[in-house]
């Protein structure tokens, strides 16, 4: 299993919960982690540069074979009005969310043929069907990866390969620690069950994404919350 962005928040719950289920976990992230897992091998990478990323898919061919499951978890938010967001901004996310997806996405399915089978897993966000104010380019990108998910769920099944993606509400994140309280309450009342998201529920949804069972079920997004 490869799982990205694993250096702190879900990736780093992530990495722990299927390395306890038995998981050989690679993972990655622009810095080191600060947790040792035995069935863990870390990556310090940006995911949107094609050659670290295509030196570390060697690696783990070298080192395995073969890869099972791909969990695309890393991406950046930055809560900003659009006239107030800067091109910096907007281009780190576009790269990392969207180009970092896909060179995954890409080179994971490489290594997945070669077994006929692959379970892929993308992160969404409930701030696309919410339409979420001031996440105009963050909401924009997680919209490409829903598409993203959708076409190669179509191109990739013939591979045995299946492609879902989890949309989750608010959890207590680094990625949300900046933004008022305030907003938060009003996106979280919103949803059809108004609490934050937990690390349990988005692995409950991945969980059933990658089970064998679920060779039947690909391009869908599964939002939490009752959004």
């Amino acid at each position: 299993m490869l799982i990205t962005g694993t250096s702190r928040g879900i990736g780093a719950f992530l990495s722990g919960y299927y390395a306890e289920k038995g998981y050989q976990v690679f993972g990655c992230s622009r810095g080191p982690v600060d947790f040792e897992l035995e069935n863990y091998r870390h990556f310090c990478l940006d995911i949107s540069d094609e050659k670290q990323v295509l030196a570390m898919f060697t690696d783990i061919r070298k080192a395995c074979g073969r890869l099972d499951v791909l969990i695309n978890n890393a991406g950046i938010a930055s809560m900003n009005h659009v006239l107030l967001t800067p091109y910096a901004t907007a281009r780190g996310i576009v790269d990392t969310n969207i180009i970092g997806t896909f060179l995954f996405c890409r080179e994971a399915a490489k290594l997945m043929q070669r077994h006929n089978f692959g379970r892929i897993v993308n992160f969404a966000t409930v701030a696309t069907p919410l339409k979420l104010e001031g996440e105009a380019m963050y909401a924009a990108s997680k919209a490409a990866v829903v598409s993203l998910t959708q076409v190669l769920a179509r191109e990739l099944a013939p591979l045995g390969i299946t492609v879902n993606a989890v949309g989750p509400t608010p959890v207590k994140t680094d990625l949300i620690r900046s933004v008022p309280r305030e907003k938060m309450e009003a996106l979280i009342s919103r949803q059809a069950i108004p609490r934050f998201g937990n690390m349990e529920d988005i692995a409950n949804v991945i969980d059933f994404f990658i089970s064998p069972e679920s060779d039947f079920i690909t391009g869908q997004v599964l939002y939490l919350g009752g959004v």
